[in-house]
């Protein structure tokens, strides 16, 4: 039987309208997202504007860059949007009404952390009330990491700058004692032989460690493809690293100063240019980590050797499970050729 052009034209019409149609709905879906991710903005645009204020702060100057990076994070982990029941459809309403509760409490009792957190629900209700569970598991990662776009709350600057100023000063002490120069601390002041080099606020590496933090988290949303513990590892190293490289800085910074290299050097390598080579370097540490990762850790269910031995286990299985069968069809005929065919 011939081919009809005319009915396979007709089969093909109706063969590419669904999909023309949930392109449709998927950019539609969008188009909502996007009006109410407007409206909660212009709802919170007095406590966004406030925080965007504090980005001034050296402190917190990559909070330009986190609205940015979580969008495109957003944009590239994104899947498509199904069906979903209607009882996920009212978790995000339940986040949403979460998120305006939050907000109502944090604005009545001038509690501005709470007020600025509020926004965070608000965002995961929308793409919950839209895509279900399915599409939390997709933003939610991106969405959190907007967290590292506000600035610490005062209580938790305080109980972290301290430890991180002594933990800093003792181990620069320790190193640099350890190089053969003649140093010791007294109290967060490294008093060398005839120089004193003090390690103040901005020398704690409490900038390096949110900075660092947040590009850990963000590393881990990216390498999907390693195990979920290889992004464990990269998130659980990130203080560690930045601690590291701050000792560093502050160790290099006691080696100029004990070869009598001018303060004004010194204090330019201290502030300036080390603030240049310790992102590098803490990303050059988390990228050997990786590495030594790889190689600790194998993939059992991608290598070649796993895949054989499943399938010959497999066949194994269902051989034994017909075993009666197989022997019957294995079985050397005993027909010699003397009995009528």
């Amino acid at each position: 039987m011939q081919n009809n052009p005319a009915f396979n034209m007709h089969a093909n019409r109706h063969v590419a309208k669904p999909k023309v149609e949930l392109q449709s709905d998927q950019r539609i879906t969008w188009i909502i997202i996007g009006v109410l991710l407007v409206i909660l903005v212009l709802a919170h645009f007095n406590s966004l504007w406030e925080v965007s204020t504090t980005w001034h702060n050296a402190q917190y100057s990559h909070g330009y860059l986190v609205p940015v990076f979580a969008a495109v994070l957003l944009w590239f982990r994104r899947e498509p949007f199904e069906q979903i029941p209607p009882w996920q459809r009212w978790l995000g309403v339940g986040l949403i009404t979460l998120g305006v509760v939050t907000r109502v409490i944090g604005t009545r009792y001038v509690v501005f952390v709470v007020d600025n957190l509020s926004f965070l629900p608000g965002v995961l209700g929308i793409f919950t009330l839209m895509g279900g569970l399915r599409c939390l598991r997709w933003s939610g990662p991106p969405i959190c990491f907007l967290l590292f776009m506000y600035p610490l709350p005062d209580f938790l600057v305080n109980s972290i700058l301290r430890p991180l100023q002594t933990v800093a000063t003792q181990a620069s002490t320790v190193a640099l004692q350890m190089l053969g120069v003649e140093v010791y601390r007294d109290g967060n002041r490294i008093l060398l032989d005839q120089m004193e080099m003090g390690v103040v606020d901005q020398c704690s590496g409490l900038r390096m460690v949110t900075i660092f933090v947040a590009l850990a988290f963000a590393i881990a949303m990216i390498i999907t493809h390693r195990p979920w513990w290889d992004r464990l590892a990269i998130l659980l190293s990130a203080i560690p690293i930045a601690i590291t490289v701050n000792i560093i800085r502050i160790t290099l910074t006691g080696m100029l100063y004990n070869l009598q290299v001018s303060s004004e050097i010194a204090n330019k390598v201290f502030h300036d240019w080390a603030g240049f080579i310790m992102m590098p370097m803490a990303l050059g540490l988390l990228f050997l980590e990786m590495q030594i990762l790889h190689l600790l850790f194998v993939d059992v269910e991608n290598t070649p050797g796993s895949m054989i031995s499943k399938s010959h286990i497999s066949n194994v299985a269902k051989n034994h499970h017909r075993g009666e069968t197989t022997v019957e069809e294995n079985k050397p005929s005993t027909n010699d050729g003397n009995e009528p065919k």
